[in-house]
């Protein structure tokens, strides 16, 4: 069993890619949770104004940090280039737009604190708030889920949420090369092959479309087939 964790630093590794008009808020938003934290922003090659406005942020709070990519590579890639700088007990992933509620972390972190999870998955299908959209994204969401499930022999139900909480030391020796979307089920092989204890928790979900800046594709949905399936063989 992993030891319960008592007033760790959350390490909370943030993707930003086009998110001018969100960005701000969504630090203000993370900063206001009661947790001993650094913020973690990766520019991904923005090209709408985002990265001229990140570095004031980091200058105005001493608990965020700016890192940069000339060009956008990708969810995945961004988040490895987060992951190695983070320097907390725990890492905390954050999409920048405001699909995801930081309020929620309280209930995601439980789990690991009380040393009963290596990791835990924010579900959006377990119950939360969550705002209706398209039937077909929800469709794709649960056969992606379904198949990685048969592969990893996991139950989740929401193999592709973006909450995925675990502690630091589940990154250690963890083989992750997936750049864009195609990190959740890889991450989730990976989670399943080292036989880490897992939890799901239900959480709020204010879901964008596609006119509000929603960036996943059905070209990542066809990816994640293939990175599932190999990630099953790829250890």
């Amino acid at each position: 069993m992993p030891a319960p964790l008592q007033d760790p630093l959350l390490s909370i590794v943030i993707p930003v890619y086009n998110e001018k008009e969100w960005v701000e808020e969504l630090v203000r938003r993370v900063r206001e949770q009661p947790f001993r934290m650094e913020i973690i922003l990766i520019d991904d090659g923005s090209t709408d104004g985002t990265r001229d406005i990140l570095p004031g942020i980091a200058e105005a709070h001493e608990d965020v940090r700016v890192l940069m990519h000339a060009v956008n590579k990708g969810k995945g890639a961004a988040l490895r280039t987060g992951f190695a700088e983070a320097k907390g007990d725990i890492i905390v992933i954050q999409d920048a737009d405001l699909e995801y509620d930081p309020r929620d972390y309280g209930k995601l972190l439980e789990p690991i604190l009380d040393g009963r999870a290596h990791v835990v998955y924010g579900s959006r299908f377990l119950g939360g708030p969550h705002r209706v959209l398209n039937f077909h994204h929800y469709i794709a969401n649960q056969s992606l889920t379904a198949l990685s499930n048969a592969l990893t022999n996991l139950n989740l139900t929401d193999m592709e949420t973006c909450y995925k909480i675990f502690r630091r030391e589940v990154l250690d020796g963890m083989k992750l090369t997936s750049d864009r979307f195609g990190f959740e089920p890889e991450f989730t092989a990976r989670v399943a092959q080292a036989r880490l204890k897992i939890y799901e928790v239900p959480i709020s979900y204010s879901g964008r479309d596609y006119d509000e800046g929603k960036k996943i594709t059905w070209r990542d949905g066809v990816a994640a087939l293939w990175i599932i399936v190999r990630s099953r063989f790829d250890r």
